[in-house]
């Protein structure tokens, strides 16, 4: 057994490597200032502190045997508005995290990153020595982070690995999505199949795809928090490793609609809008690294299942 601090471990998806972390017999902190988290989402068995990055100073000592690192802003049409959020809770929130754990002899560290720091890519499928060149705020201040767990491992021996991706979906247990605002295109439908929104807008349907619309690469929130788990047993002193994650294929907007509609047997209203400036046809991240380096393998990769999945965390919140 070993004592892990999950930040924004009452998110998403760090609610459930907080509880998969659990499941495997560990013990947990959970560090969140509960801006977009909640504190039902904190998996039970955890220790709860509510706080930002920067309180890991009071919280961490050399019994922890790593941090997994998920708080941050995320939303990137505001980052756009109000960058100085983004470089003030990204960068400088990661890097008092990292001073802290320096501090406290804490050597290993798991990054949530994202695969935005390519930005519009020349090639696909990604992968981890493509360009970066983030079109957003957010997904500069990603890299900035990674470029300073870079310069922390080869200067003080941190054992570090970074995981990348794209659209997280699904849900695992009592652990879903419960953004406010909803931006992700699963969740968004399922309000449409819940009659709490009247229509889908479809941004484009003249891409050079198989239907017209976007292609982009889905993975279940358990299969990433699978990939969290692994990375912990794969970090080595003084190397930093990145790895993008993936479900090794894609699939349009149309095709999400389609598994959303055949899940729930309900009626999904769609409108064609035009393309949005800077949205690339095709985005999906290659995931050969990380079955080389972490012995990882996506499981639940059909979109049905990622879609039930999460219909079924939707129809619980409404009980």
């Amino acid at each position: 057994m070993s004592r892990y601090l999950v930040t924004g471990g009452a998110g998403y998806i760090g609610s459930v490597v907080a509880a998969s972390l659990l499941s495997a017999g560990h013990r947990v902190t959970v560090l969140d200032d509960l801006t977009t988290g909640t504190s039902e989402a904190v998996p039970e068995g955890a220790d709860f502190v509510k706080g930002d990055a920067a309180q890991a100073a009071t919280l961490l000592h050399p019994g922890y045997a790593g941090v997994l690192h998920f708080a941050a802003s995320s939303q990137v049409a505001e980052s756009v508005r109000d960058p100085e959020k983004y470089w003030r809770n990204n960068v400088v929130g990661s890097l008092e995290l990292i001073a802290a754990m320096r501090r406290a002899s804490v050597r290993t560290l798991v990054f949530s990153s994202t695969a935005a720091v390519y930005g519009e890519p020349d090639h696909v499928p990604i992968t981890e020595d493509a360009k970066t060149a983030p079109t957003s705020p957010y997904g500069a201040t990603k890299l900035a982070v990674d470029h300073l767990i870079s310069g922390a491992a080869a200067a003080h021996g941190l054992a570090a690995v970074s995981l990348r991706y794209f659209n997280v979906a699904g849900a695992h247990g009592s652990h879903g999505e419960r953004h406010d605002p909803e931006s992700h295109l699963i969740p968004l439908l399922l309000q449409v199949a819940l009659h709490r929104r009247s229509h889908i807008d479809i941004y484009g349907d003249d891409y050079p795809t198989r239907d017209g619309t976007c292609v982009r690469d889905y993975i279940h929130v358990a299969d990433l928090a699978e990939a969290h788990l692994l990375a912990l047993e794969a970090a080595r002193p003084g190397e930093h490793l990145i790895c993008n994650l993936g479900n090794g294929e894609g699939f349009t907007v149309r095709e999400v609609i389609d598994s959303v509609r055949r899940v729930t047997g309900r009626t999904v209203s769609q409108r064609v809008r035009p393309r949005r400036t800077g949205d690339p046809a095709v985005l999906v991240a290659s995931a050969d690294r990380a079955r080389q380096r972490l012995n990882w393998q996506p499981r639940r990769t059909d979109l049905d299942t990622i879609v039930a999945d999460a219909w079924a965390f939707a129809l619980k919140e409404l009980a």
